[in-house]
C-alpha cells in the first residue's frame, strides 16, 4: 500500500505508487505508526536529488525521523514551495540565493529564505495573468493544479502531466507556486526548470 508522502503542487500529501524524480522534506510529520500527522514541522522545506553520493534511505519513515517526500519534479516542488537543497544541489541553491540578494536586499542566508517563503506558503498568493506568468510555474484552473508551460497549461497529475490546454490571454488565475520562486523561474538560467517531468513536453 503507498505511503502518504507523495506531495501536490499544492503542499497538500496524498498516496500514491508514483515516485517521480524529486525528493526532499520539511521535517518529521508522521507518527510511530508511520500515519501522517501534520503538514510540516519546520520551515526549511527542501527539494533534493532522487540519488546522491550512493545514498540509500531505506527503510522510509523511521519514527522520529524526518518525513521522506516525493514530488513528480521540481516544479511541483517549487509549487508547493520547496526550494532546493544546498548539499545534493549546490548550483540550484546558489542560482537561489544569488536572486535572492537582488530581489529582497538585507535577507541572506537559508534561514532568511526559509523565513519568507514560510509566509508565502501560508498565506494567500493572489492572481496572476497567464500570459504574465514564466514557465514551470503553477496555478489553478477550474480548481485543478495546471503548469504553464510555453503555450499550454497542463494538468498534474502524480504520474506526469497530461491534457494540454491553450493558455489563454487576458485572463486572471489563482497563483498558486510562491511569488519568490516564480521570480527564479523568470530568470535566464538554463535549464529553466532542473529535473522537469518529460511528460511536460507533450
Amino acid at each position: 500500500m503507498p505511503r502518504q508522502n507523495r506531495v501536490t503542487p499544492l503542499g497538500e500529501l496524498i498516496a500514491d505508487p508514483a515516485r517521480g524524480l524529486v525528493y526532499g522534506n520539511r521535517g518529521c510529520l508522521h507518527d510511530e505508526q508511520g500515519r501522517i500527522r501534520r503538514r510540516y514541522a519546520v520551515k526549511r522545506w527542501i527539494a533534493c536529488r532522487l540519488r546522491f553520493r550512493g545514498w540509500h534511505r531505506s527503510p522510509l519513515m523511521q519514527p522520529g525521523r524526518f518525513t521522506e517526500l516525493f514530488f513528480l519534479d521540481e516544479a511541483t516542488a517549487l509549487a508547493a514551495g520547496h526550494r532546493p537543497c544546498a548539499l545534493c544541489r549546490r548550483k540550484d541553491y546558489d542560482d537561489l540565493t544569488a536572486l535572492w540578494r537582488e530581489l529582497h536586499a538585507g535577507e541572506t542566508g537559508a534561514d532568511a529564505i526559509d523565513a519568507r517563503l514560510h509566509s508565502e506558503r501560508l498565506g494567500p498568493l493572489g492572481s496572476v495573468r497567464l500570459e504574465d506568468l514564466p514557465d514551470g510555474a503553477f496555478v489553478l484552473w477550474e480548481e485543478e493544479p495546471r503548469l504553464a508551460f510555453g503555450e499550454q497549461l497542463l494538468r498534474w497529475t502524480p504520474a506526469g502531466y497530461e491534457d494540454p490546454l491553450p493558455r489563454p490571454r487576458g485572463v486572471h488565475v489563482p497563483l498558486v507556486t510562491p511569488p519568490s520562486l516564480v521570480a527564479l523561474l523568470r530568470t535566464n538560467r538554463e535549464p529553466l526548470v532542473p529535473l522537469l517531468h518529460p511528460t511536460a513536453a507533450v
